[in-house]
């Protein structure tokens, strides 16, 4: 990457890393006028940015895309951890508790996300964090890099099926329609959240190996294909087989 500016929009100075994405790079900055903390994405300037598409689905919130010398730039709201370090953090497993806790919370996130005509198409442990002081217990959705919008709202009526896209978001969570090419839709977002509460209750899942970072997508198709409801869900309450039979 260039390098990085001391200031982004002349009030907000930059501080640590908080975490990679595929384009993108988060950190943690300070607003020098109103003194508090926010998240700063960069992204290096191409000719199809991720933030000016984030941007676009997350107009409402507080923030806004700029450019500063050769990065697009997002500021948003500092946030807490992900799951997924959490997750490590409790030595690779969650209670039924807080899975149903988690699981009752996203379904009502992905619900007002698709309300609004648009799939996330990247849910995963990575992509979920935890608000912070009063807001410690509630869940966020975050990066939006890779949503689409499943409902043409200039004629009122769902995009057409397509088939042979590439595959979005990460392969470990992918449905499965999504690693066959098929234009993802609000069943690939419940799906990926149904293959993450199994994750963290189980503490792993079977395409996930110690060698996980080697298999290819392909890989990863083939045993979610091979793997039968039964065998994933052994153990666990009967209601997350339910919701994979629902969407499969």
């Amino acid at each position: 990457m260039d390098e990085v500016p001391v200031r982004v929009d002349g009030r907000f100075r930059m501080g640590d890393i908080l975490g990679y994405g595929s384009y993108a790079v988060m950190y943690c900055a300070w607003n020098i006028i109103l003194d508090d903390a926010v998240a700063v994405k960069l992204e290096t300037i191409m000719h199809s940015s991720s933030v000016q598409r984030e941007y676009k689905i997350l107009k409402h919130l507080e923030g806004g895309v700029g450019r500063e010398s050769t990065y697009y730039t997002l500021v948003l709201e500092l946030l807490g951890p992900s799951l997924h370090n959490l997750f490590l953090a409790r030595y690779g497993k969650f209670s039924l508790e807080t899975v149903a806790n988690l699981g009752d919370q996203l379904l009502s996130r992905l619900k007002y996300i698709h309300s609004h005509g648009y799939v996330h198409g990247d849910i995963k442990p990575q992509n979920v964090v935890m608000g912070l002081g009063d807001l410690k217990h509630t869940t966020f959705i975050i990066d939006f890099g890779v949503a689409k919008e499943f409902w043409d709202t200039s004629t009122s009526v769902h995009i057409p099926f397509r088939q042979g896209r590439r595959l979005t978001g990460t392969p470990a969570f992918a449905s499965i329609n999504n690693h066959l090419g098929v234009e993802p839709g609000r069943c690939d977002d419940l799906e990926s959240l149904t293959y993450m509460l199994i994750y963290f209750l189980q503490g792993s899942l079977p395409w996930l190996t110690s060698d996980e970072e080697k298999l290819s997508s392909s890989s990863i198709l083939e045993c979610k294909v091979n793997t039968t409801i039964e065998d994933l869900c052994r153990g666990i309450p009967v209601e997350f087989a339910t919701m994979l039979i629902y969407m499969l």
